[in-house]
């Protein structure tokens, strides 16, 4: 294992997903939210799949094949679906912090899995990483909610972080027997035939959506970038612990920050600045930790 390489793709993935939502935002009014997160995943499965197919036509041991199908549906399909529930009832800011709680949850199911020791350090780490978030998002956090009921968006957005974490560690088994690549083609798959059937009464399969020349190129980018992510996401899922590499997508929201303000004019005040290094402060932490031992089977 290199965990070095690891974390490094950790944070590659972070920036990813940060820049993914900047261009999420110029085309997310041109196709429903279902059907975009469809013309993403299929995307990015067509950019894993000559790879995949290059590595090994079909590695999987047929006892495999269900467990890594469930964790892409969960990973690519349910996570979106619940984040798109929850900003139809709480804000943008609300729902990216309670998804900030990500590298938490997935601390707290690893050791109560037996696949990492705790550890105070990463613990403090976390935590320093989601004040940060809070911060960069700034006062959009308190902002009401978009309807009355939004314990509804909360909880949602609770379930998507719960959901991220637990394919986080449950994962890796399957990481250590097949190639990453090959891994990510097969849940991305999966994912890609779920969101197909729950794009249907968007009418994905009515017309093509309506997308302007600048909102095609964004949808590319937002497919390739997110086939790469996706495969350094589990390559450092196989080389570093779950939680130092959960960690990492604390960077995420603070590059949306930035990168909207570089791209759509929203200038970041004092305190997305302030929450920055607070969220690098956290990944140093994380970064300076040895790797966890674990207490069970990985």
């Amino acid at each position: 294992m290199n965990r070095r390489a690891g974390l490094v793709a950790a944070a590659a993935t972070g920036i990813q997903v940060g820049l993914g939502i900047v261009a999420t935002r110029f085309v997310v009014d041109q196709a429903g939210p279902v059907s975009l997160a469809f013309f993403r995943y299929a995307l990015a499965f067509l950019c894993l799949l000559p790879v995949a197919l290059k590595i090994a036509p079909w590695p999987f041991a047929r006892r495999d094949v269900i467990p890594v199908v469930l964790l892409g549906i969960v990973q690519c399909g349910l996570v979106i679906v619940f984040l798109n529930i929850a900003l139809q009832y709480i804000p943008s800011a609300r729902a990216s912090l309670i998804f900030a709680t990500f590298p938490l949850l997935t601390m707290v199911l690893s050791v109560l899995f037996g696949k990492e020791a705790f550890s105070t350090r990463v613990a403090f780490a976390v935590i320093v990483t989601i004040i940060g978030v809070g911060l960069a998002l700034g006062e959009k956090v308190t902002e009401t909610a978009v309807v009355d009921e939004g314990w509804i968006g909360e909880l949602a957005a609770f379930a998507a972080a719960l959901s991220g974490a637990a394919c986080s560690i449950f994962y890796r088994p399957y990481l250590m027997r097949y190639a990453t690549v090959s891994v990510g083609s097969l849940a991305m798959l999966a994912s890609v035939i779920f969101l197909a059937a729950a794009a249907v009464p968007e009418g994905l399969f009515e017309a093509l959506p309506a997308f302007t020349e600048i909102g095609w190129l964004a949808v590319v980018f937002i497919g390739v970038g997110s086939g790469a992510s996706y495969f350094l996401w589990l390559y450092a899922l196989s080389n570093a612990g779950a939680t130092e590499v959960t960690i990492y997508l604390g960077l995420s929201p603070v590059t949306a920050a930035l990168g909207g303000a570089v791209l759509l004019g929203e200038i970041p005040g004092v305190a997305t600045f302030s929450g920055l290094v607070l969220v690098l402060a956290g990944l140093w932490l994380a970064s300076r930790q040895q790797p966890p031992a674990t207490t069970g089977p990985a």
